[in-house]
């Protein structure tokens, strides 16, 4: 009974395996997605406006809703601009990508950004435009973090 279950257990952890390794192999651009996230996050992290170039198309918006309710929107000059006074100052928070979604030539990624005052959460769309992924729109909301 004892071997029965050593097995049982050994080929539901087989299944598991192949069955993450088979997610990932269903969409190979799983890395290349979040490669480009990842620029995004280290630029976040350290305040690296050039790191976050290279995530993001040129024209990109970047869209959140205002205090008063109202549709908010930065260009990515504005935005970067807000990263000069900080540039290369490296930022205490953990920022993690949550979910990625891609669709051929499409994705969304989903990251959060938690810092000893606020949360934010970001949704990235990407294309892949000429062989390159880039985030094209970000919305995002950030919320205050409930101490304990």
């Amino acid at each position: 009974m004892k071997n029965i279950l050593v097995v049982i257990s050994l080929l539901v952890t087989a299944v598991a395996v192949m069955a993450s390794a088979s997610r990932t192999q269903a969409n190979p651009e799983d890395a290349a997605v979040r490669q480009v996230v990842q620029h995004y996050l280290h630029g976040l992290k350290h305040n690296d406006v050039e790191s976050l170039k290279k995530a993001f198309y040129p024209e990109a918006k970047l869209l959140f809703v205002k205090k008063d309710g109202q549709l908010g929107q930065l260009t990515q000059e504005q935005w970067y601009k807000g990263f000069a006074a900080s540039a290369g100052k490296e930022e205490a928070g953990d920022l993690s990508i949550t979910a990625v979604d891609i669709t051929a030539n499409a994705a969304s990624v989903k990251v959060e950004e938690v810092y000893d005052t606020s949360k934010y959460t970001d949704y990235l769309s990407l294309l892949k435009l000429n062989g390159d992924w880039k985030i094209v729109n970000k919305i995002y909301t950030a919320e205050p973090v409930k101490r304990k």
